[in-house]
């Protein structure tokens, strides 16, 4: 699939909240805010993100310009972190793998980490084909399924 990342707009933070209430979206995510229904507090999520100069974050946008996901990276020299949010109407298309990749062009640092529930096997391939390596795991709570679930932990080499 075609993508193509550009800076966040305001007008692509509904966008946003309506692909992170999705319920099928939070059970795969998993690791979600614990009420992803909360404008406000996501309001003040994305208010922090756009106004960390340390944040890289891009929206994520379908040849047709459609504001499909987003991705980013984030987090302190060393630990840096991944992350992506892919509308569910567009999963099994490659646009989760199109725009880590282009993510990846544009943070050239390394090493670079990533996390996905163990049993989401769609992200473990795409952070795979992007050359993520499995490094370890990890057990945690997680808001989107209301229990703990097991993590699998990556990491991008230099």
């Amino acid at each position: 699939m075609e993508i193509t990342l550009r800076d966040v707009r305001d007008a692509d933070l509904p966008a946003f909240f309506a692909q992170t209430n999705d319920p099928e979206g939070i059970r795969m995510a998993a690791f979600t805010a614990k009420d992803p229904s909360d404008l406000a507090r996501f309001q003040a999520h994305w208010a922090r993100i756009l106004q960390d100069p340390t944040c890289l974050v891009r929206t994520v946008v379908a040849a047709d310009g459609e504001v499909i996901g987003h991705a980013s990276v984030y987090g302190s020299p060393g630990e840096r972190e991944v992350t992506y949010w892919i509308d569910r109407r567009h999963w099994g298309r490659g646009a989760a793998t199109a725009a880590l990749r282009a993510l990846l062009d544009l943070a050239p640092e390394r090493p670079l980490h990533a996390r996905a529930a163990a049993d989401n096997a769609a992200s473990v391939r795409v952070l795979t084909k992007c050359g993520f390596l499995p490094t370890g795991t990890d057990r945690g709570f997680a808001n989107g399924r209301g229990e703990e679930v097991d993590e699998v932990l990556f990491t991008l080499p230099a």
